[in-house]
C-alpha cells in the first residue's frame, strides 16, 4: 500500500523548505573565514589526506559549517516527517506541565538505572513491572521534565518516540534511559488503564552498506555505552522506524522517492 498523496505532498513540502533554506546559505567559492589561518596551521597535519580533494581551507571550513547546518535542518525535518506519517506531535512536559510519579516509581527508576550501570541486562518487561505497579495511596513527587519528539495518544495507548539523528555522546545513554523511565512511569500514573510504550528512533543506520538496511547488533556496538542501558526492543532503526510510524511497509523507500522528485523539481525551478 502506498502512502496517501496528502502525506507525500506534505513530506515534499518539508524537503523543499530544507532545500531552499540551505541553497540560500550555500557558501560561494570566494568565501573567506576569519579563522582560516588557525585552521591552516592545524590542517597541515592532514596535508597528505587532504591533498587529493584540492579544496582551499577557507572554503573547506565554510562547507563544514554548511554541512552542520544541513544536519540540524534534517534533524528538525525528521521530526516533521514523523508527525506527518504517524499523526503524532511534539509535546513538552516541563515547568507547569511537569507530570507526577509515585514515590515507589521514582525509587525503582533510580534502582533500575543503577543496576544497568552495574551491568544488569536491559529487560523492558522487568522494568515495566517495577515502574507500572504502585499504590494509589502513595505520596507523589515531580517527574523529571521531558519533551517527547513524537507523542501519540488514543483511548488505549500512549506512545512516545525520542528521535536521534546524530550519534549519542558517551554517557548520554544513561540520561536518556532515566528520562524515558520517568516518562513511562508518569504516563502510567496519569492513565493506568492505557498501554504505555516509549522508543528511541534513529532515522538511518550509518553502519549499513545500504540506504534502508540495518543491523541492530552492529549498530549497538557502534554506539557508546548504549547497549548497557537499552534493549533492542526499545530502539527503532532505519526502515523499521519509518514503517512503525506509517504503519505500513517500504515507507523509507517511498520517502526517498519523494525526496528525489522534490530535489529534481527544485533544481529545475
Amino acid at each position: 500500500m502506498k502512502l496517501p498523496k496528502e502525506k507525500t505532498d506534505r513530506i515534499s513540502e518539508v524537503i523543499k523548505n530544507i532545500l531552499i533554506a540551505r541553497t540560500e546559505k550555500f557558501p560561494d567559492l570566494n568565501h573567506q573565514n576569519r579563522n582560516a589561518p588557525f585552521h591552516d596551521m592545524i590542517l597541515n597535519a592532514f596535508e597528505k589526506q587532504l591533498k587529493p580533494i584540492h579544496v582551499p581551507t577557507p572554503y573547506l571550513v565554510a562547507i563544514s559549517s554548511w554541512m552542520h547546518g544541513l544536519s540540524t535542518s534534517l534533524g528538525n525535518g525528521f521530526e516533521e516527517l514523523a508527525h506527518i506519517l504517524s499523526g503524532g506531535y511534539k509535546r513538552k512536559f516541563t515547568k507547569v506541565f511537569t507530570l507526577k510519579v509515585k514515590r515507589s516509581q521514582a525509587s525503582n527508576i533510580e534502582k533500575i538505572v543503577r543496576e544497568l550501570k552495574a551491568g544488569v541486562v536491559p529487560n523492558i518487561k522487568r522494568e515495566n513491572n517495577l515502574i507500572f505497579n504502585f499504590s494509589r495511596s502513595e505520596p507523589q513527587e515531580n517527574s523529571l521534565e521531558f519533551t517527547v519528539d513524537n507523542y501519540i495518544e488514543d483511548e488505549n495507548l500512549i506512545e512516545g518516540i525520542e528521535l536521534k539523528s546524530v550519534r549519542p555522546n558517551s554517557g548520554e545513554g544513561r540520561g536518556e534511559k532515566q528520562k524515558i523511565l520517568y516518562a513511562k512511569a508518569a504516563f502510567k500514573k496519569q492513565s493506568p488503564n492505557k498501554e504505555v510504550k516509549y522508543y528511541i528512533g534513529f532515522p538511518f543506520d550509518p553502519t549499513s552498506t545500504t540506504a534502508t538496511g540495518y543491523d541492530k547488533e552492529r549498530f549497538f556496538n557502534y554506539l557508546i555505552e548504549f547497549k548497557k542501558f537499552f534493549s533492542p526492543d526499545e530502539v527503532l532503526l532505519s526502515s523499521e522506524l519509518w514503517d512503525h510510524l506509517s504503519g505500513q511497509k517500504n515507507t523509507m523507500d517511498e520517502i526517498f522517492e519523494v525526496i528525489s522528485k522534490t530535489v529534481e523539481e527544485v533544481v529545475k525551478s
